[in-house]
């Protein structure tokens, strides 16, 4: 065996031997086999065939042996000289020993322990190979076929090897170590086979070999691992922030497209197109934005997640595009939210405002057929010229008769000016029919104006006359007098009965019915009146009957006549019954507009403060420390489960506040909570169990990637929450020192304790903002003890693949790489440009540095 080995390596020098205590006598193939193996110069040997010479040139082989720090026991140049067989072997094993086996080494543990474990390593997936020692674990070949079949499984067909055939087996794995792998057969598969125990030094050196012959895959399969995994973080945080960046710009125009039609006031001209617009922003908000409210959230926490991610892999932190920092999706939201609110406050005065145009125009249009109905021939009636052929009597009877027209006009005054208020009003009010309101309006005031002229013109042509009339009916005058201010107040009642009314509470129909039942009660006493009137014309009746006066059967100083007088009564006795079913109607619609206020009432006085609760506990879960931190993120999530389970009830709220917009309700005294501050703390609620669950499962992220134990998370978050004492979640630069005392920190009150306490200060808060997050607070714990990559050694393992070249070509990456992270590389590394580049090199440092930010690809 150890001529085999020795002569592997001799014979990279040209030479061989035959017998190793005849050939290194001379001391000179001794030399030039420690030359060969260690790649170091020897002293120059000595050419002479004297012993001295020989003694000369072992001595310098032993003692380059010994400057190796091989401590050599009982080993002299003499012996070797002499042929000494069993100190010359003795010799040969040390070299093994020094230059094949000591330098193997195997997750820290070097030698033969190192040599073991890599062997079992290599050879556990194998069945029927347990390698436990150097040894009779060697003796049936199935361990020495494994380790050649794990490298190079093209050379050994491992399925049809049998473990009770252990010469085939042997024989097979020597025959293509030497064949293939350019070792020299060692062993003897006879002896190994026909001894109880194998040679524990013999079986050592020949595994040795195969270790250096694979030591190069290994090397590259381990630089191998590191790229990828490298690679496989920054597409993965490629990817984060693309989605980052598109659901960022999804959701900027998304609001961009929104707030336009939050801002647009154009009116509508109809009570039913408002009421269409209000259905429109009402499905806006239960089902347009709730998904949006969403996404906005998750955006947060994926920019949170992903800045983790970057500050744990020794990237650095995402910025993203301008106009798309969460700070500037958060201004946007909040101007969609402003828009929201003015836009409902809009429609709301909108629909007050056109139910009270209607209101108004209705009462405008029945005022005005009532005055346009009375002022009817009144014109004509003025410019008669009856007086000039009339008698005495007649003159005196058509100028009481004016008298009674002027008081009658006199009582119109009153309703041409609610006429022209009504129409200013409406004009101020913007009423889409104002033009048309304005002529009738005007022309009603021009036509008053004309009455009044022509009234005064009639007077002063009576007046003319007055001195020439004596006689007077005086029971016509009387019935005239009193039968125009009565017929007068029964148009009025009739009008007041027939006015249509618009209340938006029970007090206010209760008093409109307080006024109704007050007015049933002037009836006995209008009642009476009406008799008196007609007592009056009785009474004229009996006297015309009895004197024969011609009076053409008409009262000459009123057109109101008994029957006209009788009529109106029974019309305003009619109006009463259907004035109360109104009445009653409106209570019956203001009860039920109550009970709805009580039924949302309840409801909010339950979920408002429900709401306020679940802020609370969330807050302490957020601070307080039970459990794991896997334990702390299932509370949360089932929290977060409970929470979600609660939606139907705000679901039912807000069917409770559609029926109460459509009833056209706009306050409850039963509760203090309005739909949208139920809104704004639910989007809040699910928000901040949303932001609370990430900071935990950013936290479980921290702690697995920087290997922080659970005991260790356990103590950071007692001493945080400790002085965190108003739990805000925060920690003041004081507080944050006195934790760090308390966790072994050695931060003076001296200038160089306070330089380094800036310093903690600068990593944790980076903009100044006086406080620090638990997030920093466990991100700089860790990173004081942290183990993570670098650009160095993603450096040195391209260096290994591109076997210690400064560049490495495509072939190499797609060869040592899998395809897509080899297909990642060759897309962003930049050519090489050094003075040994050849065609198609990359610079592999260039691109190393950039994936750490220390450069631009």
């Amino acid at each position: 065996t150890f001529t085999a080995w020795c002569n592997s390596h001799l014979r990279k020098a040209g030479t061989q031997i035959e017998n190793i205590e005849e050939d290194f006598r001379d001391g000179l193939k001794l030399m030039l086999l420690l030359e060969v193996i260690s790649g170091e110069r020897l002293a120059k040997p000595e050419r002479g065939k004297m012993r001295v010479h020989k003694i000369s040139n072992v001595n310098k082989a032993l003692d380059f042996i010994a400057s190796k720090g091989v401590k050599l026991v009982s080993i002299g140049a003499e012996e070797i000289v002499d042929g000494n067989v069993k100190m010359t072997l003795g010799m040969i094993w040390t070299i093994i020993l020094r230059f094949a086996i000591q330098d193997i080494s195997v997750e820290e543990i070097s030698a033969k322990e190192g040599l073991l474990l890599w062997c079992q390593r290599k050879t556990a997936p194998y069945k029927n190979v347990n390698i436990q020692n150097f040894h009779i674990s060697w003796k049936d070949g199935l361990g020495f076929c494994a380790l050649i079949h794990r490298h190079r499984p093209e050379l050994i067909d491992y399925g049809k090897l049998r473990k009770d055939d252990p010469l085939t087996n042997l024989n097979t794995a020597f025959d293509v170590a030497e064949k293939y792998l350019d070792i020299p057969k060692m062993l003897d598969a006879e002896d190994i086979v026909g001894t109880a125990r194998p040679d524990e030094k013999a079986i050592m050196t020949y595994v040795s070999s195969f270790y250096h012959a694979f030591s190069g895959a290994q090397k590259a399969e381990t630089a191998a691992n590191r790229i990828c995994k490298v690679l496989a973080v920054n597409q993965e945080n490629e990817q984060l922030m693309e989605d980052y960046e598109k659901l960022a710009s999804d959701l900027l125009e998304w609001i961009r497209r929104t707030i336009p039609w939050l801002e647009n006031r154009a009116p509508e001209n109809t009570m039913q197109a408002m009421q269409q617009k209000l259905e429109d922003f009402r499905d806006y908000r239960r089902l347009h934005k709730p998904p949006k409210v969403q996404e906005k959230c998750q955006l947060e926490i994926n920019f949170n997640t992903l800045q983790t991610k970057l500050r744990l892999s020794n990237r650095p932190a995402f910025m993203p595009s301008e106009g798309k920092m969460v700070s500037d999706i958060n201004n946007a939201w909040g101007g969609l939210e402003q828009a929201e609110k003015g836009y409902e406050e809009w429609l709301l005065n909108e629909i007050r405002r056109l139910e009270r145009l209607d209101h108004l125009a209705e009462k405008f249009r029945q005022k005005a057929s009532i005055h346009e109905s009375w002022t009817d021939g009144k014109e004509a009636m003025l410019q008669q010229k009856d007086y000039e052929t009339a008698t005495l009597s007649e003159i005196k009877a058509l100028l009481k008769k004016h008298e009674a027209f002027e008081s009658d006009l006199a009582a119109h005054q009153d309703r041409v000016e609610q006429i022209a208020a009504i129409a200013q009003e409406l004009n101020e009010l913007d009423y889409y029919d104002s033009p048309s309101v304005n002529a009738r309006c005007q022309k009603i005031c021009d036509q008053w104006d004309n009455l009044g002229a022509l009234t005064q013109k009639r007077r002063e042509a009576l007046e003319r006359t007055e001195k020439l009339l004596e006689t007077i009916d005086q029971l016509y005058l009387e019935y005239a007098k009193r039968a125009a201010p009565f017929n007068n107040w029964m148009e009025g009642a009739m009008e007041d009965l027939q006015d249509t009314f618009i209340v938006h509470t029970i007090e206010e129909i209760q008093g409109l019915t307080t006024a109704h039942e007050q007015f049933k009660a002037t009836l006995p006493d209008a009642d009476k009146e009406r008799q008196a009137i007609l007592g009056i014309h009785n009474e004229v009746s009996k006297i015309v009957q009895t004197y024969h006066v011609n009076m053409a059967g008409t009262n000459p100083y009123t057109t109101i006549t008994p029957h006209e007088i009788n009529g109106k009564w029974e019309h305003v006795r009619q109006l009463v019954p259907r004035r109360d079913q109104a009445l009653m109607e409106e209570h019956a619609r203001q009860q039920q507009n109550e009970r709805l206020r009580k039924q949302f009432g309840a409801q909010a006085n339950v979920i408002g403060p429900w709401i306020q609760t679940k802020m609370e506990e969330i807050g302490r879960i957020s601070i307080e420390m039970h459990g794991t931190l896997e334990d702390q993120l299932n509370h949360l999530r089932q929290y977060e489960k409970s929470i979600v389970n609660y939606k139907p009830k705000i679901d039912q709220l807000e069917g409770d506040h559609q029926l109460i917009q459509e009833a056209l309700i706009f306050d409850n005294k039963h509760t203090n909570y309005t739909m949208e501050h139920i809104r704004v703390g639910w989007e809040q609620l699910l928000t901040t169990i949303a932001r609370t669950i990430n900071e935990v499962e950013n936290q479980i992220l921290t702690r697995d990637a920087k290997g922080i134990s659970q005991e260790q998370m356990n103590e950071f978050r007692a001493s945080f929450n400790h002085f965190d004492r108003d739990h805000s979640g925060t920690l003041g630069p004081e507080e944050f020192k006195a934790c760090l005392i308390s966790l072994g920190y050695d931060i003076g009150n001296d200038a160089q304790g306070e330089a380094e306490f800036a310093r903690i200060m600068s990593i944790v808060d980076p903009n100044r903002l006086g406080v620090v997050t638990f997030q920093a607070f466990i991100d700089f714990m860790s990173r004081e003890t942290a183990d993570t990559d670098t650009a160095d050694q993603v450096m040195a393992s391209f260096k290994i693949l591109a076997g210690d070249k400064n560049y490495i070509t495509v072939d190499e990456l797609r060869r040592e790489l899998p395809p897509d992270q080899a297909e990642y590389c060759i897309a962003r590394m930049a050519p090489y440009t050094g003075r040994d580049a050849v065609p198609g090199a990359l610079d592999y440092m260039s691109f190393s540095t950039a994936l750490y930010g220390e450069s631009d690809l």
